[in-house]
């Protein structure tokens, strides 16, 4: 037969084994793979050697980038060595699912199949465990002969009656036409690499090519773009694309790079450094026990040799002195893991990409999947522009910092953070792109966006997160003159919140070589706004309004304590004496007031026992 269908599961370190063995003794002249022809001009890049798996192709409408789709690749991954397989060999590779340029309009549509055809055949052959089945039966097998034949005749008997939901056959039907077109062009020995589930239904003989092309009618096409994106271990699981699910990715990479006699002794061996790097106890001993109670258990269970199951009951027992903190670790950054991958630096990227990948080049912050602390000393020129480099990628909605606080002196000058990359962040860059074409430039722009409809403390919130990310003066300048212009007609609770972010800029903004001082104007004018506004704003309030309004006081006097300007801390008590006193005030705002007193020693404790 000219076309030969291959059944795998996606990201299968034994179905990649087996099909890699199954084409190299095929030697096809073209492979196909189930995946999006939007990507196919990506597709050279897959062999560059600084293609480092796990990534993903990303392909996305360029109106509408939140609609992207992941299609995700482990070194393991059965599509991953057969485009590698045939890219190798200077044969033939396409992709030949359904296109993202058609299937927008359905996306949110039931794909799933009605049946779990794994968990089908698992009951069938007497095992509750589905995984199991698959495991013993697929991915631990070492001989592939008449494995493919043997999953495309299961498919088809539980596909007998099974009558695909209309997302499901319009994928198969093009599909085929794909294969039908290979055909067409003179290929002789084509492999087609799909889903377990769908290889029945790719057989192009079986199907007329009029009931296909009924299906595949009317359906309106939109522009797509395509790119490469660094992946983590950990989203594999991602559920799109050739999200499947994996529990346990860095298990299957174990699995993928480890021969058939040393999978369980470099396993445990690897579990044992582990422990050790986190200055917890493992013995050569403790190795050995383990492997003898892996492999004690797998014989109990009938078993050819420990799963992870096995391996992980023995480490639980033996390596770990059965405390499940330890296996918790294990699962984390072992069966689990966090490795992100990387992609060449000409794979197409959107210019704000690829300005951020010169900062990050430039400033020396490599993108990790894993958390990393950063403490930067911004009287330092480089701890400066990390840290305007995070801000204004906060503002813009790509958080792969997250600040933390700094306590004592040292936070003046100093920023701690968190940082992690998160794949997810690439999609935001590109949706970023929109406000501009440089990190800074579309930070400036966004934020400016943002403050158009803004209430004044968010106006000032966004004030301050400018200042802290550096942004041009026409940015900043743009800010102020709106919190000008709301304050004109601000309440006294919402002129109060707004002063907390603002103080914060006078306060430490000149550590950063900003211009602090023109932000004192602003702070002076909403001050004697809300001095005036206060005591009216008090009277009539119910228990919620009252318990936001003590919480805006509170507010005020931190930004007092802050900024310790001459006169200003004697007004604002002046005002709070009074409303201390005035029983028309609610008791919870009273009370707030007669606090703050007596911790400014303003009040004495005769007082307070008179106003109590």
């Amino acid at each position: 037969m000219p076309v030969k269908v291959f059944g795998i599961r996606h990201h299968g370190p034994g179905s990649a084994r087996s099909l890699l063995s199954a084409l190299e003794a095929m030697r096809p002249d073209a492979v196909l793979v189930e995946g999006p022809p939007d990507a196919e001009d990506e597709l050279p890049l897959l062999a560059r050697p600084e293609m480092q798996p796990p990534v993903a192709l990303l392909v996305y409408p360029p109106d509408a980038p939140q609609h992207a789709a992941y299609y995700p690749f482990a070194e393991f991954s059965p599509e991953w060595q057969a485009l590698r397989y045939a890219l190798g060999h200077g044969v033939m590779a396409r992709f030949m699912d359904l296109p993202r340029s058609l299937d927008l309009e359905g996306e949110d549509e039931e794909s799933e199949v009605r049946e779990d055809p794994i968990g089908l055949l698992a009951e069938a052959a007497g095992y509750e465990d589905r995984e199991l089945w698959w495991e013993q039966q697929v991915e631990q097998r070492r001989d592939p002969a008449d494995l493919f034949d043997a999953i495309l005749e299961a498919m088809a008997a539980l596909r007998e009656y099974y009558d695909p939901p209309p997302r499901e056959a319009r994928r198969e039907a093009y599909m085929r036409r794909v294969i039908r077109k290979i055909l067409r062009e003179g290929h002789e020995n084509i492999a087609v690499v799909c889903g377990a589930w769908h290889a029945p239904a790719l057989l192009p003989e079986e199907h007329a090519v009029k009931s296909d092309d009924a299906l595949l009618k009317g359906l309106k096409k939109r522009k797509t773009s395509a790119t490469w994106i660094p992946w983590t271990a950990g989203r594999l699981s991602y559920r799109s694309g050739y999200g499947a699910g994996i529990a346990s990715p860095g298990y299957y990479e174990h699995l993928w790079s480890s021969s058939n006699g040393s999978i369980t002794i470099r396993w445990l061996s690897n579990v044992a450094r582990l422990l050790r790097a986190e200055d917890l106890d493992a013995s050569p001993a403790n190795i050995v026990e383990a492997a003898r109670v892996a492999d004690t258990l797998a014989a109990i269970r009938d078993l050819p040799a420990p799963g992870l199951d096995e391996l992980r009951e023995a480490v639980l027992a033996t390596l770990c002195g059965g405390e499940e903190e330890r296996l918790a670790l294990i699962r984390g950054k072992l069966e689990i893991g966090e490795k992100l991958g990387e992609v060449p630096t000409e794979t197409p990227t959107v210019p704000l990409q690829h300005d951020l990948q010169r900062l990050q080049k430039r400033l020396r912050l490599r993108p990790s999947a894993e958390e990393r602390h950063l403490d930067l000393d911004l009287r330092e020129e480089n701890g400066r522009a990390r840290s305007e480099l995070l801000h204004r990628l906060r503002l813009l909605g790509v958080e792969w910092g997250e600040p933390r606080a700094v306590s004592g002196k040292s936070g003046t000058f100093h920023e701690l953070w968190m940082l992690r990359w998160r794949p997810e962040l690439s999609v935001t860059l590109i949706e970023a792109n929109v406000w501009g074409n440089t990190v800074e430039s579309a930070s400036s722009s966004r934020v400016r966006h943002l403050g158009e409809d803004a209430d004044l403390p968010r106006l000032t919130s966004l004030l301050d997160a400018a200042i802290l990310a550096r942004l041009p003066e026409s940015a900043v300048g743009h800010l102020l003159g709106r919190v000008r212009e709301g304050a004109a007609s601000a309440d006294a609770q919402r002129l109060m919140d707004a002063l907390p972010p603002l103080a914060r800029v006078a306060r430490y903004g000149d550590v950063r070589g900003t211009e602090a001082a023109s932000v004192l104007p602003v702070v002076d004018a909403l001050f004697e706004r809300a001095l005036v506004a206060l005591p009216g704003a008090c009277s009539s309030l119910d228990d919620d309004v009252a318990r936001e309004m003590a919480g805006s006081i509170g507010g005020v006097e931190d930004c007092v304590n802050l900024l310790d300007r001459a006169g200003m801390r004697e007004r604002w008590r002046a005002v709070l004496r009074p409303l201390s006193e005035n029983e028309g005030v609610h008791a919870l705002v009273r009370g707030w007031c007669c606090r703050l007193l007596l911790e400014a020693k303003v009040l004495g404790e005769d007082e307070l026992q008179r106003l109590a």
